[in-house]
């Protein structure tokens, strides 16, 4: 009924407020004990305006940032105070938080960065992009074939640094008028060369699975979500077999719209918990925590949704099995990887575990596997993507001076 949903909208505001109001009273007690940088500390900027809830989009740039500070000092720049009291625990480098324009403002006068990077299109952007003098750089959280990735901001950017030809050929399809060739610089997948972690599980002879998932999208076009409609039954199968072991890694956003799926999601943790107690040796997981790694580079065969996931596993050149999304309107671009993807339909759930074992032993499968790779990523030999990483901001750096030198002179 109207007045219950309405009601329940209130509450879920009323929470919502409090919870900001605390964080923004934790926050204001632990900046008291921070000191502030240096001015001119600061060369490049890595600017996040979401929420808690959006972290995973930062938190894949932990390490590669950290790297990347031991050249070209390195800060990032929280609008949130959720989002800024995660960051004081985990972030690797210098954080600075800025809820006003007047901050940002602030933080320009003192630091003047020369490039300021940017991990996802959050409106706010704009905010930070109005400053000229340094270079906007749209680097992204993750390389797919999603409409996300074709999108007409990449054009308010100065530059945005690409995975490879494939993102390239993309962009020059979609986008009119788009200097490919001095707007962006491909640098492969940098964050691969940390995929790492402890794995939970002991190693044993079973068959790692690893499910993830996205959420359910906050259009017809984007609901690729697979929880509902694939991911009980499969996860059910595997969880019933002795030969293989779950991992499970939902995308932290899975539910926030659509009851029916939060739901969903829901059975399937309680289904691991329960198989965990039927049989101590199974050691399922159920996943939701901020390190990403182990799970795309220990997993024997991953399943995953039309996402960002499809291309960090693709980087790792194991088995891949992608669901093919029910809902009707879903945009799926099948010029790339996914024209030759190992679709996994929802009425096919029910053979999972066959699906997988033939996966996994499947030498066309892996030599395709082979092919994308190269297309998607180049030269996935561990440390290539960071050195491109590197070379492509070094060349920013050097052309802000060129810049900047003629500037001073005219």
């Amino acid at each position: 009924m109207p007045i219950i949903r309405d009601a329940t909208t209130a509450v879920r505001l009323v929470q919502r407020l409090l919870r900001s109001r605390r964080s923004r009273q934790q926050l204001a007690r632990r900046l008291r004990t921070q000191s502030r940088l240096a001015p001119g500390s600061v060369e490049i900027a890595v600017y996040f305006a979401d929420g808690p809830v959006n972290m995973y989009q930062v938190r894949q740039w932990y390490a590669p940032l950290a790297e990347l500070a031991a050249e070209h000092p390195v800060a990032i720049l929280s609008r949130s105070p959720g989002t800024m009291l995660a960051l004081l625990d985990e972030s690797p480098v210098p954080v600075v938080y800025a809820r006003q324009v007047v901050d940002l403002e602030r933080f320009v006068d003192e630091q003047a960065p020369k490039i300021v990077l940017y991990v996802n299109q959050n409106a706010r952007n704009f905010q930070m992009m109005r400053y000229g003098r340094m270079w906007h750089v749209f680097v992204n959280h993750g390389e797919s074939d999603k409409m996300y990735m074709t999108t007409n901001q990449f054009k308010a950017y100065d530059y945005a640094l690409i995975a490879g030809d494939a993102a390239r050929d993309r962009l020059a399809d979609a986008l009119w008028d788009y200097d490919l060739d001095r707007r962006t610089i491909a640098i492969g997948r940098p964050q691969a060369d940390h995929f790492a972690g402890n794995v939970p599980y002991p190693e044993d002879d079973r068959t790692v699975v690893l499910y993830a998932p996205t959420w359910e999208g906050d259009r017809a076009a984007a609901a690729y979500g697979s929880i509902a409609s694939h991911g009980v039954e499969l996860a059910e199968r595997l969880l019933a077999s002795p030969r293989h072991r779950l991992v499970y890694r939902p995308h932290p956003r899975s539910g926030v719209l659509d009851a029916d799926y939060r739901a969903a999601h829901e059975r399937i943790v309680a289904a691991i918990s329960a198989a965990n107690v039927a049989d101590a040796t199974a050691h399922h997981v159920y996943d939701d925590g901020p390190e990403l790694g182990w799970q795309l580079a220990a997993a024997d065969v991953a399943i995953t949704d039309i996402s960002a996931m499809i291309y960090d596993r693709l980087a790792v050149g194991k088995p891949l099995i992608v669901t093919r999304p029910v809902a009707s309107g879903a945009d799926v671009d099948e010029r790339g990887y996914l024209s030759d993807a190992n679709w996994l339909l929802a009425d096919q759930a029910g053979d999972v575990v066959a699906r997988v074992d033939a996966a996994a032993n499947d030498a066309e499968e892996l030599a395709k596997l082979r092919h994308w790779v190269e297309r998607y990523f180049g030269d996935t030999a561990p440390g290539v993507a960071t050195r491109r990483l590197h070379e492509a901001v070094d060349r920013l750096v050097a052309r802000w001076h060129e810049v900047a030198a003629e500037h001073r002179a005219s």
